[in-house]
């Protein structure tokens, strides 16, 4: 089952923009848009993770290197020889179990962060952005 698309709240998005990080250089708001997909049983969940793994194995684990420590050029640039999923322009750039996963000896709740095609760009008075989506996955009783 999936659950989903939502966007992220208004006041969410305010929060991560200038309140939490009191930003001032170009960042990459990874879960703009949200969805869930619910996953029945640990051994699907399993499978579905190892594949993700096997499949994009530099993203796993991996820390992404967004705009403001690289630079947009340098971004942008290294967003475009990512390895796309088969047959879309979906970027994948990031998996990781969730935080509030973090105590737990078998995670059972990941995010899977990516681009649609090339990272939007948006800005907010002083504040710039990359736009990217996230696609939870995670095992139905716990979620």
């Amino acid at each position: 089952d999936v659950q989903g698309p939502v966007l992220k709240p208004l006041q969410s998005l305010f929060n991560k923009m200038f309140i939490r990080r009191g930003q001032t250089s170009v960042s990459v708001i990874g879960d703009m848009t949200r969805a869930t997909l619910l996953v029945k049983n640990e051994e699907d969940l399993n499978r579905v993770v190892s594949r993700i793994k096997e499949v994009f194995p530099n993203i796993h684990g991996s820390s992404f290197k967004g705009p403001g420590k690289i630079g947009v050029n340098n971004f942008l640039h290294q967003v475009s020889v990512m390895k796309t999923i088969p047959d879309t322009k979906i970027i994948p750039y990031r998996f990781k179990h969730n935080s509030s996963q973090n105590d737990a000896d078998s995670p059972l709740l990941y995010n899977l962060n990516f681009f649609d095609g090339i990272p939007e760009y948006h800005r907010v008075g002083t504040t710039e952005m990359f736009v990217a989506f996230e696609l939870q996955i995670g095992l139905e009783a716990e979620v």
